[in-house]
């Protein structure tokens, strides 16, 4: 635990898992499986890890639709009961565990009605900026690498998760009382990114106005710009072609490209996203429009920012 109280009782350190229901088990196995996660059969459902990681990242189950059920949270040992009596101080109904979902820790809902769960676990945000590779060659040497002999691309954790809410400034707020989180930069009431006060990547959450709530994306972390060109590609070739990337953020810094899933969300490979130490006071930025999404890289697709769990409720 980092040696420092926050401002405002205990904080979570981490973005535990989230638990996503679909209607074909088949299909998300096949599509993660070949996005390069370690997905694994258990009872009830999928589970998803990164290989040589030992932590759960999402909890698959399977639905009459696609429906993000719930977003979990992690906190430092001995902190459980502070967020008890924080909740009751600030009127925060703890509720029952939803049908769906895992007993233990904290239930709560968020301002848009969506189930989270706040449990005593290990830290598995990173601790320092992780590590960004970039490699060439000498003169008179070739670099390239045969198409047929590409790598698999095995993301290393899960590094984002952007939900939608109705209502980005009220959340906003909601998040950082609640749950100690901190603004790391927004755009307007449009879309907001935040991070922990233990050290993370310069978010750990998104947020993205929509009329409800609902998954927009999961961002998982590679090393090279290359894993993350080589990993659309291939996801492109097996007809998830209809996502957005190459390119860079502005807010975040990250190199991103995102693959459309079978369910109108995306996953993204991601790297060399901006890293806020413990304690870190960053100077949260309003950015304009133009400035909030990306630095370079091709135009945002149409329908890009849609939140198709309301569509399809």
């Amino acid at each position: 635990m980092a040696n420092f109280e926050p401002a405002g009782g205990p904080a979570v350190h981490s973005l535990d898992h989230f638990c996503l229901s679909v209607p074909d088990l088949d299909v998300a196995r096949t599509f993660y499986t070949e996005f390069g996660l370690d997905v694994r059969d258990v009872a009830g459902g999928l589970e998803l890890y990164t290989f040589g990681n030992p932590h759960r990242w999402a909890v698959i189950r399977p639905g009459a639709r696609k429906k993000l059920e719930y977003v979990s949270f992690g906190a430092f040992a001995g902190d459980i009961e502070r967020f008890r009596e924080k909740f009751a101080n600030l009127g925060v109904e703890i509720i029952d565990t939803p049908a769906i979902s895992e007993a233990g820790g904290i239930w709560f809902r968020n301002p848009d009605g969506m189930p989270m769960q706040l449990v005593e676990a290990e830290k598995c945000s990173p601790d320092t900026k992780t590590q960004f590779l970039t490699t060439s060659v000498g003169p008179g040497e070739c670099a390239a690498i045969p198409r047929s002999k590409a790598p698999l691309v095995r993301p290393r954790r899960l590094s984002h998760f952007l939900i939608f809410t109705s209502d980005v400034l009220r959340d906003i707020a909601f998040y950082e009382k609640v749950l100690g989180l901190k603004l790391s930069d927004r755009s307007a009431d449009a879309v907001a990114f935040m991070h922990g006060v233990y050290g993370s990547d310069h978010h750990m959450l998104a947020l993205a106005g929509s009329t409800g709530p609902g998954m927009h994306h999961s961002s998982w972390d590679v090393g090279t710009i290359q894993e993350v060109g080589i990993g659309g590609s291939h996801m492109a070739s097996l007809g998830f072609d209809k996502g957005w990337g190459l390119g860079q953020h502005v807010l975040g810094a990250n190199y991103f490209h995102y693959v459309p899933d079978p369910w109108g969300s995306y996953a993204e490979y991601s790297c060399d996203i901006d890293y806020i130490p413990a304690g870190h006071d960053w100077p949260a930025g309003d950015h304009p429009v133009e400035d909030s999404l990306y630095l370079w890289g091709p135009p945002l697709p149409e329908n890009f920012i849609t939140n198709f769990e309301l569509q399809d409720a």
